[in-house]
C-alpha cells in the first residue's frame, strides 16, 4: 500500500487551451493489459473509454449489457459499462468503471465516477503540474 503522493507535469497540448493534465496508466481486462493516457477531467461525471481501447483489451461490445447515459458533448453517443483494473505509477491497482463508447474520436477520460473517488488530485495550474495520492 502506497500512501505517498506523486507529481506529474501536464503533458499534452491542445492548440485552443494549452497544456492539459494527461496521465499515463495501464488498464487491464481479463488477461490483457494496455498502456494508455487519459485526461483528468473534473467536469466529467464518469470515466469514458474509447471503443478501440476496449477492443484492444479484448472486451466484446455485445457482451456488455449495462447501458450508461453520457452527458454534455457526448450525450448523443451510446455507451456501456465496463469494469477495468487500472495501475497508476507506483500505486496499488484499482477497479475503475468506464462508460465504454463506440465513438472513435473521444479521448480516454478520467472523471468523478470513479477515478476521483480512488485518488486525491491537486492541480497546480500555474506550474502546469498535478499531484496524485491514493485513498488507500
Amino acid at each position: 500500500m502506497n500512501n505517498e503522493s506523486v507529481q506529474f507535469p501536464f503533458s499534452e497540448t491542445d492548440k485552443k487551451v494549452g497544456t492539459l493534465p494527461y496521465l499515463a496508466l495501464v488498464l487491464k481486462y481479463r488477461k490483457r493489459s494496455l498502456a494508455v493516457k487519459g485526461i483528468l477531467d473534473t467536469g466529467s461525471t464518469v470515466n469514458v473509454l474509447p471503443y478501440e481501447v476496449g477492443i484492444k483489451l479484448g472486451a466484446i461490445w455485445e457482451q456488455q449489457k449495462i447501458s450508461v447515459k453520457l452527458t454534455g458533448n457526448l450525450a448523443n453517443l451510446e455507451a456501456r459499462a465496463l469494469i477495468l483494473t487500472a495501475t497508476v505509477n507506483k500505486f496499488e491497482p484499482v477497479k475503475l468503471a468506464f462508460a465504454w463508447t463506440q465513438a472513435e474520436n473521444v479521448p480516454l477520460i478520467l472523471g468523478q465516477m470513479n477515478f476521483f473517488l480512488e485518488f486525491d488530485i491537486c492541480f497546480y495550474g500555474s506550474q502546469a503540474t498535478f499531484e496524485i495520492k491514493s485513498k488507500k
